[in-house]
């Protein structure tokens, strides 16, 4: 069976947007290589420590929109 792209991805469109995100997560997680399971556990401790951080009140939430713009240097 030969499949087009441009039917594919309108064909996915039509699907709910949980749905969609998770196809999307699937087709970028196919071209990863292997997994550095160093570098998974160094990210688990790092989101760890910074959901502590955000919890505690140590550090303040920035609304995507105002991070957008301090990072473009607006």
């Amino acid at each position: 069976m030969n499949l087009d792209p441009t039917d594919i991805l309108r064909e996915a469109m039509k699907l709910p947007p949980e749905a969609r995100a998770a196809l999307a997560g699937s087709l970028i997680e196919s071209l990863e290589g292997p997994i550095d399971e160093g570098a998974e556990a160094a990210w688990a401790t790092e989101i760890a420590r910074r959901v502590q951080e955000l919890e505690s009140g140590a550090v303040k939430a920035v609304p995507w929109v105002a991070a957008r713009r301090q990072i473009a240097g607006e």
